[in-house]
């Protein structure tokens, strides 16, 4: 009986493999095509904003243009990644006209030097490519749900160039607390073959260099746990701030219109009077920050700059923003103290990523990924505290926290 019941199971997971193996590389391979078509658009739109200095005054029309896309699509109240986390958590439908409405706006947002990301777009891309070759197989609800998480990982890996982070990142977003490891498999192979595909295609993910890593000792642990601490509060404020000034768009400007050129006149006075540096995705202050060349005050312009854009209406994602926010805040930290910015603004990065994801094992990942193992030790620290003490804040309002961050309790809230 149990020799009948061990060949049942082992046959059982046999088929299971083989099964997401074949799906998996059909969707790899098309969230790699499409996600390196969306990544040159955005290198694209992000090199003719930096050649072309009238582009900003564009953004008005940029705007428009966004707007008159989602009215077009009927996609004026799409929730974007909210949505994307919605269909695996409540079986939330997701409309394929959401991807072309995010492919398009990213890039418009880009060329007019918004400052929105582009990961959060390759997670509504690739949630509706799942979604749509869930349809196309009949899957049942289940498997379209893993389809889901495995097209969100095959475009992050195939966008951002970090399958490791992308394969734990798709799994870990939805429910904190709980991993669905079901997933494993496709999200896996998902970002695997997406992140290849792009790196073939000429589409590389971004890595920066430590100048130096001091051997792990109690002191530079110590200040490693006191940045973390900061970047716990500053990823709860940077999460109210964003939450905050779209609720403020929404309550005083009804027009949609309206909302949008409003957000464009604020932003072009903002960078008129700060300058362009924080026009953009924000990978130009990460750089500028691994060297320690930063002024104090980016890491609070970095947010303004975000809020403003964001909860107007441009479209994108916050995820390299935030990195920019956390790389010159971690800098800055570390040019106070007089204490390795370059290691702080790396350290910095990864706490409040945590702080705003709520994905911890990611952020490792994305660590290792991004910096080498040889500052490892620090970066564990430097997550695991701002994952801790950054509450119940995040990103995205659709994220559940299924058990508490500090006692062994479920909870089953969503992040404020």
């Amino acid at each position: 009986m149990y020799r009948s019941e061990t060949k049942t199971a082992l046959h059982k997971n046999i088929l299971y493999f083989i099964r997401w193996t074949a799906i998996s590389i059909v969707m790899g391979t098309v969230c790699g095509l499409i996600g390196t078509a969306f990544g040159y658009g955005v290198i694209y739109a992000q090199r003719l904003f930096k050649t072309h200095s009238f582009m900003l005054y564009l953004m008005p029309v940029a705007g428009v243009l966004i707007v008159l896309l989602h009215q077009m699509f009927h996609e004026l109240g799409n929730r974007g990644t909210n949505l994307i986390l919605e269909s695996i958590s409540s079986d939330e439908r997701i409309p394929m006209a959401t991807l072309p409405c995010i492919f398009i706006s990213t890039i418009l947002s880009q060329a007019v030097g918004a400052s929105a990301g582009k990961e959060g777009a390759a997670l509504q891309i690739g949630g509706c490519i799942g979604n749509y070759f869930g349809d196309v197989f009949h899957m049942d609800e289940r498997d379209k749900k893993v389809m889901i998480m495995s097209g969100m990982s095959g475009c992050f890996g195939a966008i951002f160039g970090t399958p490791l982070a992308a394969s734990m990142f798709g799994m870990e977003v939805i429910s904190v607390g709980v991993a669905y490891y079901a997933a494993l498999v496709p999200c896996v192979f998902s970002a695997f073959i997406g992140s290849f595909i792009s790196s073939r295609l000429g589409l590389h993910g971004e890595a920066f260099t430590i100048l130096h890593v001091p051997e792990f000792s109690l002191k530079p642990a110590a200040l490693i746990v006191l940045l973390a601490l900061l970047g716990a509060f500053v990823s709860v404020c940077f999460c109210i701030l964003l939450h905050e000034v779209q609720k403020l768009y929404k309550a005083k400007l009804q027009n949609v219109y309206a909302r949008i050129l409003t957000a464009s006149a604020l932003f072009i006075g903002l960078s008129l009077v700060f300058g362009r540096e924080y026009c953009g995705a924000g990978f130009n202050l990460v750089e500028a920050a691994m060297e320690g060349n930063v002024p104090y005050e980016a890491f609070l312009l970095k947010m303004l700059f975000t809020a403003v854009a964001l909860g107007g209406g441009f479209k994108g994602g916050e995820i390299v923003p935030t990195l920019a926010v956390g790389a010159t805040m971690g800098a800055a930290f570390g040019n106070f103290l007089g204490f390795e910015p370059s290691l702080c603004a790396a350290c910095g990065m990864l706490a409040l990523f945590a702080g705003v994801t709520n994905c911890p094992v990611a952020t490792i990942f994305m660590g290792f990924e991004l910096f080498g193992f040889e500052g490892m030790k620090y970066f564990a620290l430097a997550v695991s505290v701002s994952f801790a003490l950054s509450g119940y804040y995040g990103l995205y309002s659709s994220q559940k926290f299924t058990y508490s961050k500090t006692r062994t309790e479920f909870i089953n809230r969503k992040a404020h």
